[in-house]
């Protein structure tokens, strides 16, 4: 069994198709516990964070960022995960206790309850004036199908997409991950199909990582007879960029009628971060004391 979360990037050697993979059981453990989320809550917000930390390894800088969000008309709301280039990520889901029963036995019912109706968006952050934007429109909830849509309509690229997340009876995650297989420009269509066999020929994705010593063997049956390098390997975690000061701040720049205002209404200065569900609780002193600072 897996014991870290890591993700690792291969290619063939006639550079005809691109493979990333990663173990996220981790890392979708702690977005559940910070969320409280229900078993198919947990499941969608696990396919989105973790398709997203393949995404962000394209990355290129250390100041770049990307945003994948699934904004469909299910009970979910629009579930959001952000990561940097260097595996770092989080996530939230707008209606964590969101529920459905199952339509099928071991199958969440994700995609209803993430809904049909409604878009995948892509943004990356890449130090440029303007981010890049992505938008399709969701193809099934599915978050993966959804995906493939994506790189095909807006990046057009060709893609298999697979994510998953099993759930422990006490809800905790049992098993996380996901892979990406992107064709490269002028790829050879009998490499791609005998790829894809060898991934229809395995279990599903979360029963791979349930099951799996380490990545590499993974990767090792993708692959198949196909001659590959791995081109990067690098650790996941859940890691969210709040904190203390930055929240101050945030709070510093409201008006005094709506420092008021909120206080009248708590009874305290409080924060919570929508992305990793921590809490900061403040003194109006301090809040007045950061805005008097801001002003010198």
């Amino acid at each position: 069994m897996i014991t870290s979360d890591y993700l690792l990037k291969a290619i063939d050697r006639d550079k005809q198709v691109r493979v990333t993979i990663a173990h996220s059981t981790g890392l979708v453990e702690e977005a559940r516990r910070r969320h409280n989320t229900s078993a198919t809550a947990s499941a969608a917000l696990g396919r989105v964070l973790t398709a997203a930390l393949i995404m962000g390894s394209d990355l290129k800088n250390k100041k770049d960022a990307l945003t994948l969000r699934v904004n469909g008309d299910g009970s979910a709301g629009p579930i959001v995960a952000s990561v940097d280039s260097v595996g770092n990520g989080r996530a939230f889901i707008s209606n964590p206790g969101a529920d459905l029963p199952s339509r099928y036995p071991g199958k969440l019912a994700v995609g209803e309850l993430v809904g049909k109706g409604g878009y995948l968006e892509v943004i990356k952050d890449t130090g440029l004036k303007q981010p890049f934007v992505g938008r399709v429109n969701l193809v099934s909830g599915e978050i993966a199908e959804d995906l493939s849509s994506y790189f095909l309509l807006s990046e057009q690229i060709p893609a298999l997409v697979s994510l998953g997340v099993l759930v422990n009876p006490d809800l905790s995650i049992k098993a996380a991950g996901g892979l990406i297989i992107q064709a490269m420009p002028g790829a050879d269509d009998v490499i791609l199909e005998k790829i894809e066999n060898n991934v229809l020929q395995m279990d599903s994705i979360s029963v791979v990582m349930s099951c799996s010593s380490d990545l590499e063997s993974v990767l090792a049956d993708i692959m198949g007879d196909i001659a590959y390098d791995v081109i990067a390997e690098r650790p996941l975690a859940f890691k969210c960029t709040c904190g203390r000061e930055r929240l101050a701040t945030i709070l510093a720049n409201l008006t005094q009628e709506e420092l008021e205002e909120t206080i009248e209404q708590t009874g305290k200065l409080e924060v919570s971060c929508n992305f990793c569900g921590e809490v900061y609780q403040f003194s109006k002193q301090e809040i007045m004391d950061k805005k008097t600072k801001a002003l010198d």
